[in-house]
């Protein structure tokens, strides 16, 4: 019925080996650290996701293998999938959420730039600020597609509980339910992208404001099924 998609962001974990100061190179650190910590509740959120996308997909495949003089069973179960995609739209919240608060934390990074005395350390910052910026925005669309997925998904189940339903009818739901997911699958990719370019641009810049610090990389990882 749809695609099953996972999200990951790449945290970049740094570490400071100086003390803390009150440079204007510092105090942009800060803020992009703190915006990455508040992507928390993002990340939490992803295993849950795919575990109740898999749990409905189940429940999805044994409604189409029950035929009409079963619709008890039809029924009870589109009645769990509800359950399903509820609590689905609930943790997409909760992930929109965590994200609209790194985007308040980022803006003061923006605050920053304009203080910054070395046009190239300037110039790799804002660099970095264009980059975190298409992030958001890619995630904006992949939170509008997916919620739009959500309420599809929702009819659907609710459609299974009429007995009236015509193969007709089903087919045209779930065309547009697939639609949505391939737009899912490919603001996603380029979510992931804008990810991995970020991470690359943030290390960048502090290299090239001269931080002292350690970086520790982790992999992204985009899995559809």
């Amino acid at each position: 019925m749809k695609n099953l998609i996972k999200i990951f962001i790449v945290i970049m974990t740094v570490t400071v080996l100086g003390g803390c100061g009150k440079s204007v190179e510092e105090k942009i650190f800060t803020h992009l650290e703190n915006a990455v910590s508040l992507e928390g509740a993002f990340e939490e959120q992803q295993e849950p996701l795919i575990e109740l996308e898999k749990k409905e997909q189940m429940i999805y495949e044994k409604i189409i293998k029950l035929g009409m003089d079963e619709f008890d069973e039809i029924k009870a179960l589109s009645q769990e999938a509800i359950k399903i995609v509820d609590d689905r739209e609930t943790r997409v919240e909760q992930e929109k959420k965590s994200i609209d608060q790194s985007k308040e934390q980022f803006r003061l990074v923006e605050k920053e730039i304009e203080k910054l005395k070395d046009e190239k350390v300037k110039e790799t910052a804002k660099q970095l600020v264009v980059v975190m910026n298409d992030r958001y925005a890619s995630y904006e669309k992949l939170y509008t597609y997916y919620k739009k997925a959500i309420d599809l998904d929702r009819k659907l189940y609710e459609m299974f509980q009429q007995e009236e339903l015509t193969l007709e009818e089903l087919e045209e739901q779930i065309k547009k339910i697939n639609e949505l997911y391939d737009l899912v699958v490919q603001e996603s990719k380029t979510f992931n992208e804008l990810t991995e370019t970020y991470n690359q641009k943030k290390k960048d810049f502090y290299l090239a404001a001269g931080l002292n610090v350690v970086f520790e990389n982790s992999d992204t990882s985009n899995e559809s099924k």
